[in-house]
Parts: C-alpha cells; sequence; structure tokens
C-alpha cells in the first residue's frame, strides 16, 4: 500500500478563507502603490542562477544555504527565484528599459528559500516588491518610506507596526566603515562563528545579521555607521530624515539595521511587529544603486522594498481583520426534473452578477441543512407549483423568513436580503 501523498516541508495548501485574505491584502497594496504610479510586471519564476549568485554573493545565507538550484536539460544552472529584485532588474536590462527612466515597478508573486520552516517562514511564500528605477533624489526614499507606510495603514496595522531605519553611506563612507568594523571584529576573530570568521574577510557587515548567540553579544560594542559619514552621506541622511519629520512619519532609528550586500546605500528600512514571534519584519527596503551595473546595466539610483504576503496577512488574522465573505445564494430544485429549469435560473442570476450555488440533491431536508452548514444567506427552492406560476420560493437563512417571488423580479430581491 502506497503512502499517503503530503505537501513538502515548508509549503502549505491554500483553501477559500485564507485566500480570500491574501487577496484583499494583494489588492489593497496594489491599490496603494498604483496610487503613487507604480506599474505592475511579471517576471520568470526561475532565472539562470547568475542572476541571483551574482548579486547575493557566495557570502550571503540565500546563495549558500537557500536556493533550489538545478541543471536544466540543456545543463543550464537554473535558480527558482529566491527574491524579486534581481529578476525586476534583469528585466529592465534585457528589455531595454535603461534608457527611458525613471521606471517604477510593482511584482506579486511566490520566491523559494530552503530555509527551516516555523511560523510564517515556508519555504515557498509571496512577495509584494516595488522598485523605483532611477530615484535619484533624497525624497525618493521619503516617498518609498510613505508608500511602504500607507500600505501598512490601509491594511489597519499601523499600530502595531514601527518604522526603523538608517543609513549606509555612500560608497566611500560604507569602505572606511568596512575598515572601522573589520579592526574591531578581527580581536574576537577566534571566538565568532565560523560563518562570521568566513564573512570577515569577504563581508564583514553580513557579520552585523549573524543570528549567533555569541556573535550577537561581540557585536555590542562594534562601532557605529555614522562616525564614517562623509559629507555627501551626512548630508543626504540629513534630507532624508527632515523629509520624513515633514511627512509626520514616526520612525525609530537603528544604528544596528544593514545591509551586507554592496550595492545597498545610504537608506534602508524596515517595518517590524512584536506581534508574529521572531518573524517580526512584515516590510523591508532600502537603496541600491550598484545592483543594475552589478548585473551588466548601467548604474542606476534605485531604492525599494519587498513585503511578505504571509506575514501581512498572519498580522491581521492576529488582529481580527477579516475580509467578509462574499454572500451567495443556495438554489435548490424539488424533484430531479426541476434541476434544469434551476439550472437557467442560476445562470440567469450569476450573469446579473449574484452568486450562486447550485444543490443536485433530490432531498429538501438534507439540501436546506447542507445550505446552513455552508453559511448560505438565502436558499431559493424551486418545486412544481413555482415552475408553473413562473416564482420562487425565498427563505433568508438569517431570519427564517420565506416569501414568493417572480423570477423576473427574484434579482431585486435577492439585491436587498444580500446587501449586494
Amino acid at each position: 500500500m502506497s503512502k499517503n501523498l503530503q505537501p513538502i516541508r515548508g509549503t502549505r495548501d491554500l483553501f477559500g478563507a485564507e485566500i480570500r485574505q491574501q487577496a484583499e491584502v494583494i489588492n489593497k497594496a496594489t491599490s496603494v502603490m498604483s496610487g503613487y504610479g507604480y506599474h505592475p510586471i511579471s517576471t520568470p519564476i526561475f532565472e539562470e542562477s547568475e542572476v541571483f549568485f551574482r548579486t547575493l554573493g557566495d557570502t550571503s545565507d540565500i546563495v549558500t544555504k537557500e536556493t533550489y538550484t538545478f541543471n536544466d536539460r540543456e545543463k543550464t544552472s537554473i535558480t527558482l527565484r529566491p527574491e524579486l529584485t534581481a529578476s525586476m532588474v534583469r528585466a529592465l536590462i534585457s528589455n531595454g528599459m535603461t534608457q527611458t527612466l525613471p521606471q517604477k515597478f510593482y511584482a506579486v508573486g511566490p520566491v523559494f528559500r530552503h530555509e527551516r520552516p516555523q511560523k510564517c517562514r515556508y519555504r515557498q511564500f509571496t512577495q509584494i516588491d516595488c522598485e523605483y528605477f532611477g530615484a535619484k533624489h533624497p525624497l525618493t526614499d521619503v516617498e518609498t518610506i510613505k508608500l511602504g507606510a500607507d500600505i501598512i495603514t490601509k491594511l489597519g496595522l499601523q499600530d502595531v507596526v514601527t518604522l526603523e531605519l538608517n543609513s549606509l553611506g555612500d560608497k566611500e563612507s560604507r569602505a572606511a566603515y568596512n575598515n572601522n568594523l573589520v579592526n574591531f571584529l578581527q580581536r574576537y576573530e577566534k571566538d565568532l562563528s565560523p560563518e562570521s570568521q568566513a564573512r570577515l574577510a569577504k563581508n564583514p557587515m553580513r557579520i552585523l545579521d549573524s543570528k549567533d548567540e555569541n556573535d550577537r553579544r561581540l557585536i555590542t560594542g562594534a562601532p557605529s555607521m555614522k562616525d564614517c559619514y562623509n559629507q555627501h552621506s551626512a548630508d543626504y541622511w540629513k534630507d532624508v530624515l527632515a523629509g520624513l519629520d515633514a511627512m509626520e512619519l514616526k520612525y525609530q532609528i537603528n544604528d544596528g539595521l544593514v545591509r551586507g550586500l554592496d550595492y545597498y546605500c545610504h537608506t534602508v528600512f524596515e517595518f517590524t511587529t512584536s506581534q508574529l514571534g521572531s518573524q517580526g519584519t512584515v516590510l523591508a527596503g532600502g537603496r541600491f544603486d550598484g545592483l543594475s551595473e552589478m548585473m551588466g546595466g548601467p548604474r542606476i539610483e534605485s531604492i525599494g522594498f519587498a513585503a511578505g504576503l504571509e506575514r501581512l496577512s498572519e498580522l491581521q488574522q492576529a488582529l481580527a481583520i477579516t475580509p467578509p465573505a462574499t454572500p451567495f445564494a443556495y438554489i435548490i430544485a424539488v424533484g430531479e426534473e426541476l434541476l434544469t429549469p434551476a439550472m437557467k435560473i442560476s445562470t440567469q442570476l450569476r450573469a446579473q452578477g449574484l452568486v450562486i450555488h447550485q444543490d443536485f440533491s433530490d432531498n429538501l431536508g438534507k439540501s436546506l441543512r447542507k445550505a446552513n452548514s455552508m453559511n448560505a444567506a438565502v436558499c431559493l427552492i424551486l418545486g412544481q407549483d413555482e415552475l408553473q406560476h413562473n416564482v420562487i420560493k425565498v427563505k433568508n437563512m438569517v431570519t427564517g423568513y420565506e416569501e414568493i417571488a417572480k423570477i423576473s423580479e427574484v434579482r431585486t430581491l435577492l439585491s436587498s436580503m444580500m446587501g449586494v
């Protein structure tokens, strides 16, 4: 006897209520992004591995541990996308759009990482990604953060989410900070975790993201990024903060908030919550002026963010923010010979914008119980007498009230009873 097939660890099946919840998040988020002048883009869920390996770096956890990478039949190394930004930059370059900047795009779709599954962290999950290519002014950082804040507010999460931000400075400031950080960490090199020891030579800022408890203790006294800002970086940061203040956005400066990848610069930010345990980041972004150049395109000043759909949805559910189910009517034919006439009525009502579920049972009592268990708002009951007189019985499943309506007028009656 064969075993029961189960979903792959870290993946899951979704059904009606949860799908509706996520769809509501997507609809609200995309409506906000559209209001800021962003346009939708869709990229393949897999790319040549170089798209991600070149951009994420060989010291990142994503590349070293988490990618789903394989050779296809042409022996090309393929990777299921672990994030959307690199794919969007690749699309910008390969479609010849780098000469028509600025470009503002958003994407929604599945991404794949072989992580240890836990609450709100899956191996297949969905990102809402928003990227502003050709964003040169400090106020574009402010606008992007405000866009993220507006999405959070639109979803009703503003009271349980905190905006944290920091500045990495420009390339020169970042290089100076890396030198300071290396000098500091070399004193503790033997005490660092093996991963952090490997990163010390290649990507020391990644050590600041370490989850190892001993690493976290050692970096408590690490030098501050702000001490390494040159004048341009200091002025840029000052302008961003002034813009956020002008927009009356509340924020917390977090000196420990960094990005280990070299193409990030200046502003980085995260919207975090304490409501989801260890998976507290629900939306994160930053400026990445060097990414396009790293991928073979021109230098393009850019900023954007990604939000985890599952985390936003889970946070809404934790706050009892759930979209109402669409009310529907349940039509019952009393007798086999009335199934086709009932189907004609169902078809007519669906064409008029109503949601109709038709029952194909020949047991009225059983059908009514089924309608009740499915939370039908209304039952439509078609018997032989009703058909002869071109009417139908309408039963309000909440109040139990019944009345007879002409079939030609039932749409109006259902609209008032169902509120649609």
